[in-house]
Parts: C-alpha cells; structure tokens; sequence
C-alpha cells in the first residue's frame, strides 16, 4: 500500500499548471522594475484526482498556500528570469506533490518496564503530597 508519486500525476499538474508573470522584488536590480519576472503558478487540486490520504497530507502540508476554491498557489521570484523562476515554481510544485505522497513514519509506542512505572508512580505521591500540603489548615491540624 506505499503510495509514490507516479509520473501521471506529476504530467497532469504540470499540464492544468496556469501560469502569470508580476513584476516583483528580487534579484534583477533595475530590471525587476521593468521586466516581470517573478512567476505565480496556480493549479487546482481538486482536478489532479489524488487520493484522500493524499489529499489530506498536500493540504496540510500546503496551508495558507491552497485557496479554498482549490487552487494551490506558489510563486518564485529567487532568480532574475523568467525560464529559471518557471523551473523553480515547477521544482516546488514536484517537491510538494512528492512530500504529499510520502507516508509519514509510524510512531513506535515506548513500553515504560515495572521499576520505571514504580518510579513515576512514587514521584506522583510525593508531588501530590507537597501539594496537598499547601492547602489551608483544618480543624483536625490544630
């Protein structure tokens, strides 16, 4: 039941991907005034057809980056073009979809063996006591 992210899923994101190009700050000095470069990439995952388990882990895992009609939003404005900032939201993209597939690692339960659990049952009755010792005096005190 190891789920992996197939090539299928990866072509048809790639292939629903809208892309739009914003003049943003970053790396390009005078030219990122003039020239848009930095890349937001919007997909809809509702159309990918992921699993639920899957689904559930990418919306985790997207957060404030998924809209609630769907749309996975990423943008890169690391590098100074186009073609590179496109690569780099693409990456992005991949790398969530791949993270989204990967099973989380089962937690081991720790088994706690008899002196240990006399041991912490033994600091709860001291701790206890201290607080109850705390209280105010009754009449049985005096």
């Amino acid at each position: 039941m190891g789920e992996s992210l197939s090539e299928s899923v990866l072509t048809r994101a790639l292939s629903l991907v809208e892309e739009s190009f914003l003049a943003g700050s970053g790396p390009g000095g005078q030219n990122a005034n003039k020239v848009a470069t930095e890349v937001e990439l919007r997909v809809n995952v509702f159309r990918l057809g992921l699993a639920p388990a899957v689904f559930a882990r990418l919306k985790a895992l997207a957060g404030s980056k998924l809209a609630s009609n769907g749309d996975l939003i990423l943008t890169s404005k690391a590098h100074r073009t186009r073609e590179a900032n496109r690569e780099d939201a693409r990456a992005k993209l991949a790398a969530l979809l791949q993270a989204a597939h990967t099973l989380p690692k089962a937690r081991a339960k720790t088994r706690l063996n008899r002196v240990g659990k006399t041991e912490r049952l033994k600091v709860k009755k001291a701790r206890g006591a201290v607080k109850a010792g705390r209280g105010r005096p009754s009449s049985a005190d005096w």
